[in-house]
């Protein structure tokens, strides 16, 4: 029996009538904000870390660890037209907003921390944007993907 004979029909969404330029524009437009949301991210986490994260044992080289790290993701996500960076920036974003939630609520590290600033809401929206964006991103490189493999 062949392979399409097995297949459920209910896996084979397809998306007719949508023009393929407007696809490619969907899939650039969100990895293009996805990768703006994990640069902005590890901007402010390079900010934080020079105006004193530094100097805090664990936490301080977390903060440039994030920083480095971001940098390579946001890098990948514009060069790289494939779902792995993409899915890579769901991870990268919903850890460190998890981190930071933890950080703020229990403390991480031994170090509470007090968001109250402009930084650290920059942070979690960069975050929050690398997560979504780059789920809208991954969910459409995996179709195109899949339609290719058909």
């Amino acid at each position: 029996m062949s392979r399409r004979g097995l297949a459920l029909p209910l896996n084979r969404a397809r998306m007719t009538g949508v023009p393929r330029g407007m696809r490619d524009f969907a899939v650039d437009t969100s990895r293009g904000l996805a990768a703006a949301g994990v640069l902005l991210s590890a901007v402010v986490h390079l900010d934080l870390w020079q105006q004193g994260f530094r100097d805090i044992h664990t936490i301080g080289g977390l903060f440039l660890l994030n920083a480095l790290g971001a940098l390579a993701i946001g890098v990948a996500l514009l060069v790289r037209r494939h779902w792995l960076p993409a899915v890579v920036a769901i991870g990268f974003g919903a850890a460190t907003v998890v981190a930071s939630w933890i950080s703020v609520g229990y403390g991480l590290f031994g170090v509470i921390e007090i968001a109250t600033g402009t930084p650290e809401f920059l942070a979690v929206l960069a975050d929050c944007a690398a997560l979504s964006f780059g789920l809208a991103a991954a969910a459409l490189l995996w179709q195109a993907l899949r339609e290719r493999v058909a």
